[in-house]
């Protein structure tokens, strides 16, 4: 089966005024549905890679035929970090976290504080294109860590993302130029704490 972009969870214009429609609309139906229209092009002839499912693809790289490698992990990771995106914003969101993913904050982390100034530190020293995640590592706890282009934690072993920004220039360039300091700080107001939550319990089992 075709891989499809999902649609969005609220409309284009709510998470205004920290990320615009504009933006929104570029963002999710031109930038993610390229992810996906190259994805399914690259694997319409291989149809091990076709049944896979993105999360798997991205977790067994190692299987992807070199001709296909760059193709595959650029575009089955764009199609992976952009759903998950999208998940973990919504209207009304920001404040805090609650619970055990609360406490593995402080725990892990240092506090809500510190855990934003270090993933917006990741992210404005990401060179370029990338990304800046939370991430379950392989002992359970959490840990910060920065990927270029689209690519994921998972595929190195990393951890499994509970929480991940896009700092491509398209993800804030319209609003914010080329501030990507300002686009972070504005991000926290998105976040979707109860989206994140639900992904920490998963991860950790």
């Amino acid at each position: 089966m075709a891989h499809s972009v999902p649609p969005l969870p609220y409309d284009y214009n709510a998470l205004e005024p920290h990320i615009d429609e504009q933006t929104m609309r570029i963002h999710h139906d031109k930038h993610h549905a390229t992810y996906v229209a190259n994805l399914n092009k690259a694997v319409v002839d291989a149809p091990d890679l076709a049944a896979m499912t993105p999360l798997d693809i991205i977790q067994n790289l190692d299987a992807v035929p070199e001709a296909l490698a760059n193709a595959v992990r650029n575009n089955a990771g764009g199609h992976v970090n952009h759903t998950m995106f999208w998940e973990i914003m919504g209207p009304g969101g920001g404040g805090e976290p609650t619970g055990p993913l609360a406490d593995a904050i402080a725990a892990d982390l240092g506090g809500l504080t510190a855990a934003q100034e270090a993933v917006n530190a990741a992210g404005l020293g990401r060179f370029g294109s990338g990304w800046t995640w939370i991430v379950v590592g392989p002992d359970a706890k959490l840990a910060i860590v920065a990927t270029p282009n689209q690519d994921n934690p998972l595929m190195d072993g990393a951890g499994t993302p509970i929480l991940g920004i896009d700092v491509w220039e398209h993800a804030y360039y319209l609003k914010h130029q080329n501030k990507r300091a300002d686009y972070l700080t504005g991000w926290w107001n998105v976040i979707n704490w109860t989206a994140v939550s639900d992904r920490y319990t998963a991860a950790i089992g």
